[in-house]
């Protein structure tokens, strides 16, 4: 199907927790890459309980695989399994300095990514937050379906805001303006979706529950109460994964229709 990439334009409005819940509800095998710049490694130390993972396995090692010219063979042997889903997590820097060697794997890792679905895969990118130094840019730009994701109170629209004018412009030179759609978190909390829009620019593709019980599950670990799968915020995350891939088979019609106009 695809290669989707999440980011925020500030503060924190819950992308890794976003980008993971959607791993997690993804109906087909996935690939969950933490491309933060921070090197924060928030899915181990939160949802994996301060897992250690092995520190020859992270996307920082996909850059000596780059050099030698292996990256698409070595991409597999680099995944660590997440308990209990089919998903796999590509484990990020482990500290921000160890991101500035990822500035020049990021295009040719979106080309290896996009390739998966050949092999019924998908990719999942949590690329953190907009503007820090060593942003995966280069990758986001080259997903099938990018989101902006963002509260709606007016700290994080303003925030948001900001960065919609340059993100237009990114996406309009690499011809994928299209893909470039914004995911938002607690409609409603206190503008909907229709003034988000307005005021970004772009769609709302995907909106998910303000569901801070359920979010601790995937950012911190906790507890699953035994309503965890009809919780809000999981059974918004199940409209969300419809949502993307609806819009991404739009895209990709219409891409497909343009191409056969000008035959």
């Amino acid at each position: 199907m695809a290669l989707i990439a999440l980011m925020s334009a500030g503060g924190s409005p819950g992308v890794t927790t976003s980008a993971l819940g959607l791993a997690l509800s993804w109906p087909r095998p996935v690939i969950l890459v933490d491309a933060d710049p921070t090197g924060a490694r928030a899915i181990p130390a939160g949802y994996l309980k301060g897992a250690q993972l092995p520190t020859d396995q992270t996307v920082v090692d996909l850059a000596v695989s780059h050099r030698q010219g292996t990256l698409a063979e070595d991409l597999p042997k680099m995944l660590t399994p997440i308990p209990e889903s089919p998903a796999r997590l590509l484990a990020g820097p482990l500290n921000h300095y160890q991101s500035r060697a990822l500035d020049g794997l990021w295009e040719s890792l979106a080309t290896v990514f996009k390739s998966l679905e050949r092999t019924g895969q998908d990719v999942i990118v949590d690329a953190g937050r907009l503007g820090l130094e060593s942003f995966a840019m280069k990758l986001v730009t080259q997903a099938d379906q990018a989101l902006l994701a963002t509260r709606t109170n007016l700290p994080a629209l303003v925030a948001a805001s900001s960065w919609a004018p340059t993100l237009r412009e990114s996406f309009s030179r690499t011809g994928g303006l299209d893909s470039l759609g914004v995911l938002v978190i607690g409609e409603k909390r206190p503008y909907p979706n229709g003034e988000v829009t307005k005021v970004l620019g772009r769609p709302v593709t995907a909106s998910l529950a303000w569901d801070p019980t359920t979010a601790e599950v995937y950012a911190e670990g906790a507890g699953r109460s035994r309503k965890f799968t009809t919780a809000p915020l999981n059974k918004s995350l199940r409209a969300a994964v419809q949502s993307i891939q609806a819009s991404i088979a739009r895209s990709q019609a219409a891409l497909e229709a343009a191409g056969r106009s000008t035959r």
